[in-house]
């Protein structure tokens, strides 16, 4: 945690800090302020001492009050920046890490670290702006007045000082790892949650409601088992307060009334002490509110250190090479393999190809055969450990990410559309596109009838993920935001898949003269999708078993056979 608060701004720490100490001292000169009023204006009868002395009391309270504020203030300030500071951070990196990276930690715990660990960041340090800070000093100079005023009774504090002290560190030694295990239970809750939200369908289908909600029964019982007996331990600390504070009292009353009676000390002394008792006291509890919070605040450090140490595997190079884009733009791949972490084997290996401008290249193959990998690798979303991809013959390991990635316009195998509108989400491909543009880039992806039935139209709303439409009319969206960068390279991840027959075949011919100075590359596992291919490759578990145009396949791959055979059934293409 110390680590993060260096995030924070040290002039402002440094504010709450002087201004922190001006409220103590207001704090602790009021129980002197009022002994002597008792002593010198009350008992002597001294109406004008006792004016002047409250005056003084009036005056030191407001800059008591002025200082709490501003300290309170800048607390405030800087606890919730440091958490936006963090959420920034977070949200960066993540955005700049690899699909593998991001599935090390899961969607679930990331929203987990970046919410509630943040929110227990900020919370911590604000109490540790608040009351650390202040139970310190609020705590010695109270025991330091305490003591000059009436020194024969500070053995009081011997006595109820250890006491609490030592409760306390009971009930934090049993409290800490039950908070500590709050967190990971809040990961497993947000977990089953967001499985039941995104895979609704699913468990409607397979009529899991029964199921799903039991699980999350059991989490959330789990979880609130666990902050029900966090917290009655945690309710323990103000009985024990007002136990320490109660023995506290009536000792300095009985000790204190014996010296009264004898004369030994005067009453206005005895009525002070009781507040700088009540001071100390008020201190220890303040303070063991914070450290019982700070091993919260550490774990969920701890866990926002993990996401902001991962090391992001794809880098831009120190020294970057300039992209010839003047000369007609080219792709290869020479021998390319990658084999993910942890896996025993690679997922694609011994992929071969070359491509120039205006030819499409198709790739085919089973599931699980590798396409979607190899098209990972073209805007550099993996790292390949074997073999190059070139653009223009140069490496992609030796160009700018941002300038490979301005190159190639992507339509995912997952057509993932954004909340807000239907023209929000096209000018995600080309923030400057017109309305004009917009409606010819859907009418290529054949869009457009349906957008134009729309009664919004372009202001059409799009629900989280594009919820609201089909999986068909969100793959012609997708595609129509990708046709609006204009790319060099474009990338079809199996975009075509909800399409019927139709719709296929004229989105493919209205595809040609757009893309006519652009390389296009097509994954799909229908064979009419890929027939007018200049170049075909076949995969297999990851291996490329066949290469060439469709009339050649016909003859030489017994795996395009098969997959023709499969799907055509005889017809002859």
């Amino acid at each position: 945690m110390i680590r993060l608060s260096k995030l924070m701004n040290q002039w402002h720490v440094a504010i709450t800090v002087i201004f922190m100490a001006t409220q103590v001292a207001g704090m602790l000169a009021m129980p002197t302020l009022t002994a002597n009023i008792i002593d010198y204006g009350v008992a002597q009868g001294d109406i004008d001492y006792i004016a002047r002395t409250g005056l003084i009391m009036l005056a030191i309270s407001f800059m008591t009050i002025g200082s709490a504020f501003i300290n309170v203030r800048f607390a405030a300030i800087e606890s919730q920046g440091l958490g936006n500071k963090i959420r920034k951070k977070i949200f960066a990196l993540i955005s700049h890490l690899t699909n593998e990276e991001m599935d090390k930690f899961g969607t679930a715990t990331l929203i987990t670290r970046s919410t509630n660990d943040v929110m227990q960041i900020q919370f911590v340090m604000m109490l540790v702006l608040r009351m650390m800070l202040l139970a310190p000093f609020l705590m010695i100079g109270a025991a330091y007045m305490a003591f000059s005023r009436e020194p024969q009774l500070a053995f009081v504090f011997l006595i109820s000082m250890p006491l609490l002290a030592i409760i306390l560190g009971v009930i934090l030694k049993f409290a800490s790892p039950i908070f500590k295990s709050m967190q990971k239970k809040t990961d497993r809750l947000n977990l089953i949650f967001r499985e039941g939200l995104t895979g609704i369908r699913v468990i409607r289908a397979f009529n899991k409601s029964g199921y799903e909600e039991n699980r999350f029964d059991e989490a959330n019982t789990d979880y609130s088992d666990t902050a029900i007996r966090a917290f009655t331990i945690m309710g323990l600390v103000m009985p024990s307060m007002t136990f320490a504070i109660s023995i506290t009292n009536v000792m300095i009353i009985w000790f204190g009334s014996q010296l009264i009676s004898t004369g030994d000390m005067q009453v206005g002394n005895m009525v002070a002490f009781l507040t700088y008792a009540m001071q100390i006291l008020i201190g220890i509890m303040n303070l063991s509110m914070v450290l019982f919070f700070v091993p919260r605040g550490q774990v969920s450090a701890q866990r926002i250190n993990e996401v902001l140490d991962t090391p992001n595997e794809i880098k831009d190079p120190e020294n970057p090479k300039p992209l010839e884009t003047e000369k007609n733009i080219s792709l290869e791949f020479e021998n390319v393999g990658l084999q993910y972490t942890g896996a025993e084997e690679e997922a694609i290996s011994g992929i071969d190809f070359k491509v120039n401008k205006g030819e499409t290249v198709a790739i085919i193959g089973g599931t699980g055969s590798g396409k979607t990998t190899l098209a990972n690798l073209i805007p550099r979303l993996f790292e390949v450990t074997s073999g190059a991809v070139k653009v223009n013959g140069t490496n992609v390991k030796e160009l700018k990410q941002k300038e490979l990635r301005d190159l190639i316009g992507f339509a995912p195998q997952k057509a993932l559309l954004f909340k807000g509108t239907i023209r929000e989400n096209m000018q995600y491909g080309n923030p400057d596109a017109t309305d004009e543009v917009i409606w010819h880039a859907l009418e290529i992806a054949q869009g457009k009838e349906f957008v134009s039935g729309l009664p919004k139209k372009l202001d059409a709303p799009v629900e989280q993920s594009g919820g609201n439409f089909s999986g068909g009319q969100r793959q012609r969206l997708s595609i129509a935001r990708a046709l609006l960068t204009f790319a060099d390279i474009y990338v079809f991840d199996d975009s075509f898949s909800a399409l019927d027959f139709k719709t296929d075949a004229k989105l493919r011919e209205a595809l040609k003269p757009e893309t006519k100075d652009s390389i296009v590359i097509i994954i799909a596992q229908r064979i009419s999708t890929v027939v007018d291919a200049d170049l075909i490759l076949v995969l297999d578990n990851g291996k490329m078993v066949g290469k060439g145009t469709h009339d050649e396949l016909k003859e030489s791959s017994e795996i395009y056979k098969e997959i023709m055979e499969s799907q055509l059934k005889g017809e002859d293409i």
